[in-house]
């Protein structure tokens, strides 16, 4: 019942904080171009593991949900395999809005989403392990620039959390020699907990 309570406050904490941007293109978090939704984010509120990701692509803009696409495919499929649900975990992105193109966001699309949402969001939800999937979204988060290609699998700290740098999922549908990699990082977040 205690899980339930804490699950259900998470919620109304971060549906709160998701307020007042609500109306997206009066919300500082849109980006102009082809974005019609704010992707927020989804799964338990109560997470132990938290997935960042760098920004919706087209599948997640007109669903309103963030890894929707061939690339969320693979994540569910990666999941699968290190024996975790998709249900169980929270997943979002730093910025919130598709960018023009699928671009990569620019630095300031990238402040803007952290400083006003997902700092809060990663309190509220409280993970002990955050996962965060490509090189921009550990640049975005840390505010450091890496390598994921030197450090992806590698546990970091940053606050109190542990955060574990991954390939980004469309990465590994292009670099198909990768996915060993990819799968073998993930399956570490078991171990971690």
């Amino acid at each position: 019942m205690k899980t339930e309570n804490k699950k259900l406050e998470k919620e109304l904490l971060l549906n709160k904080l998701y307020a007042p941007h609500r109306d997206f293109k009066n919300s500082p978090l849109f980006i102009p171009g082809e974005c019609t939704s704010i992707v927020f984010g989804e799964g338990n509120p109560d997470a132990e593991i938290l997935f960042i990701g760098e920004a919706p692509g087209k599948m997640e803009d007109l669903e309103g949900r963030p890894f929707v696409g061939q690339s969320g495919r693979l994540l569910n499929r990666a999941l699968e395999l290190a024996e975790l649900k998709r249900e169980e975990v929270y997943i979002t992105n730093i910025v919130k809005c598709r960018p023009p193109n699928n671009r990569t966001p620019l630095p300031n699309e990238l402040a803007v989403g952290r400083d006003l949402l997902l700092l809060d969001q990663i309190q509220i939800i409280s993970p002990r392990i955050i996962c965060t999937l490509g090189s921009a979204a550990l640049a975005g988060l840390t505010q450091k620039s890496y390598s994921i290609a030197k450090i992806h699998g590698s546990p970091l700290s940053f606050l109190d959390y542990i955060l574990l740098p991954l390939y980004h999922p469309a990465y590994i549908l292009r670099n198909r020699s990768e996915a060993p990699n990819f799968l073998a990082d993930i399956k570490k977040i078991k171990i971690l907990l």
